[in-house]
């Protein structure tokens, strides 16, 4: 594929969203990191070309997103992790204007960035994105949600509907892996995994059972687990992993499994490549994750947009 470069040195408008709230790294040392982010932009765009604005809350994002469009904005960076990424990138395709986009690692969860290889260090993540090279991501979408690298019905997304904002701001990934034991103590030491999905691939007329389906669109899961390797962000396909077990040794042998990297190796994992999923459960409201965060629930319907994203990085 053939390299494309934006004329950065032409861009007329550039803003730095960053989330005050995300990641473990205490406030001050991330705004040490963003100013640094933000002068060293400022020497390469002029002083006139680039902002600084801030994300305090969560639900102050659509307004972000609709001044950025007001504004024509030409490059938005956005500084935070995979859920303040997905959630603004979701509310500017709502407005249907979708500047370049760049990321600069600042979360709990920076899948995006980790794939795209981009430095957490200032001055190297400057020298790199200046150089406009331009990627193409393609979007999930589920139930009209957008999301980027991961999406999730079962066990995990049950973890993650259970861990709240202080336990992610103050365990950071620690908050996931104590309730993912407490889940398992909770649903698994007497009985067997009592949800059950069904799952419909491209419209086929077979309908799949699952206990748990993972659906990949990075190569990464869970910040370092590279689950399908023939995934990418910037590949127009999604990958997803059936689980079909229930019993608690099946839900200890595939985590072992993607520990080690290895879903094809167990025959109770069914592997597909696919344009479009259904999901319907056996419990209404069954929560469902989308980069990290418990966004929308079952029924579900999981499709890929034919238009990417174009990022710099």
């Amino acid at each position: 594929m053939a390299i494309t470069y934006a004329e950065i040195a032409k861009f007329n408008k550039v803003v730095l969203v960053y989330n005050r709230n995300s990641g473990k790294q205490f406030f001050a040392s991330m705004m040490a990191r963003i100013n640094d982010v933000y002068r060293q932009l400022k020497q390469v765009l002029g002083f006139k070309a680039i902002e600084l604005w801030e994300i305090s809350y969560f639900d102050e994002i659509p307004q972000i997103a609709q001044n950025i469009a007001d504004n024509k904005v030409d490059w938005v960076i956005i500084a935070g992790g995979d859920g303040t990424i997905r959630a603004l990138i979701e509310q500017l395709a709502n407005c249907q204007y979708l500047p370049y986009i760049s990321v600069f690692p600042a979360g709990t969860v920076n899948l995006v960035a980790k794939e795209l290889l981009m430095s957490g260090d200032p001055h190297k993540w400057v020298k790199r994105v200046t150089k406009g090279v331009e990627v193409p991501v393609y979007l999930g979408r589920a139930n009209g949600h957008v999301f980027l690298t991961v999406a999730g019905i079962g066990f995990d997304s049950l973890v993650v509907d259970s861990v709240t904002e202080k336990e992610k701001k103050l365990l950071n990934k620690l908050a996931y892996v104590w309730q993912g034991t407490e889940l398992m103590r909770k649903e698994l030491l007497f009985s067997n995994w009592r949800y059950r999905f069904e799952v419909r691939f491209d419209d086929e007329s077979q309908w799949h059972e699952a206990s748990s389906v993972i659906v990949g669109k990075s190569r990464y899961y869970a910040g370092r687990y590279n689950l399908f390797r023939s995934a990418s962000l910037s590949s127009p396909w999604l990958y997803a992993a059936l689980f079909t077990g229930s019993k608690r040794s099946d839900f200890i042998r595939y985590a072992a499994c993607i520990a080690l990297e290895a879903l094809g190796f167990d025959k109770d994992i069914v592997i597909r490549k696919v344009k479009k999923l259904e999901i319907r459960c056996n419990v209404e409201h069954f929560a469902a994750e989308l980069d990290g965060d418990a966004v929308t629930a079952a029924p579900l319907e999981i499709v890929m947009e034919e238009v990417p994203v174009k990022f710099l990085a």
